[in-house]
């Protein structure tokens, strides 16, 4: 199952995202429009939409995808998950997941145009893991059993924000406008291969700066949902942006940051690609 949103309204979309089906309409108005609630009665829904073929649907324009979680109640971001990029931070690997988070004001969707707020700006690429049931206490082996679905997510760093503080500011670092991009839809883990196992890179201006593995992370998915939920109740539609390969600007010799212009475009084997242009502030507001 894909689920997209077009205008706030939910739909269930084919794998070329060229066809999908309102959500509202085709349900008789048990489920939807809004995003949210999808979650807050998922396991109703995932069953009702088990026999819906989006392909059967209507014609969509994939350029007007839009965030597919617009709302979650609480972001979580985990830092230090690979541990090739850990090392190039200059950190141990941790004994624990490091988790922040990315205020929601800073959500944005599939395809944006983003501001420059400074000299620093980094990219992460992230497995974005959509919370689907309640979740408090959960063993790690039931892990899975939480999960609605996944997208593609960028974790963008401001890193002259982030670490001109001590401690270092993730968090605010990390939440500027539409500095926390996901989509271009919600993939449940049954339309993957290996769901512990997908590819997931990006690319500047056609060069690929990152490519890793989520095999490769250092706490899986059920582990994330299972430390999580064992120190604050994750919701329906909550999101945890699961951390990012080696390869950002700031582990580089010399470091790279993005620039006026540069196009970010990301990607995760099985669900989708996200593109964001970056802007100088005076070229947007000028």
């Amino acid at each position: 199952m894909r689920l997209a949103v077009i205008k706030n309204r939910t739909l269930l979309v084919d794998e070329a995202l060229d066809r999908g089906v309102d959500v509202a309409t085709a349900s008789d108005g048990r489920f939807g429009p809004d995003p949210t609630s999808i979650y807050d009665n998922w396991e109703a829904f995932a069953e009702w939409a088990a026999s819906v073929t989006p392909a059967d649907g209507n014609a969509i324009d994939a350029a007007a995808l839009g965030n597919p979680i617009p709302e979650p109640r609480q972001v979580f971001a985990i830092g230090l998950n690979y541990a090739e990029h850990a090392a190039e931070s200059k950190y141990e690997v941790p004994d624990l997941p490091p988790v922040f988070t990315k205020y929601r004001t800073s959500l944005a969707g599939p395809v944006e145009t983003v501001e420059l707020p400074g000299p620093k700006v980094d990219w992460e690429v992230e497995l974005v893991a959509v919370i689907g049931r309640h979740a408090h206490n959960v063993p790690e082996a039931e892990g899975w059993n939480y999960v609605a679905g996944l997208t593609v997510g960028q974790d963008i760093s401001e890193r002259a924000t982030q670490f001109n503080a001590t401690p270092p500011q993730f968090s605010l670092g990390k939440s500027y406008p539409k500095f926390s991009p996901m989509g271009p839809v919600v993939v449940t883990p049954d339309e993957l291969a290996d769901r512990d196992d997908v590819e997931l890179g990006c690319s500047i201006n056609g060069e690929q700066v990152q490519k890793g593995r989520t095999s490769e992370m250092i706490f899986s998915v059920p582990q994330l949902v299972s430390y999580l939920s064992s120190i604050t109740p994750l919701l329906p539609g909550d999101v945890i942006f699961t951390g990012t390969p080696s390869g950002v600007g700031l582990g580089r010799t010399p470091q790279r940051f993005l620039t006026d212009g540069d196009v970010l475009t990301s990607r995760i084997s099985g669900i989708g690609t996200i593109e964001q242009r970056f802007v100088a502030a005076e070229t947007q507001n000028g």
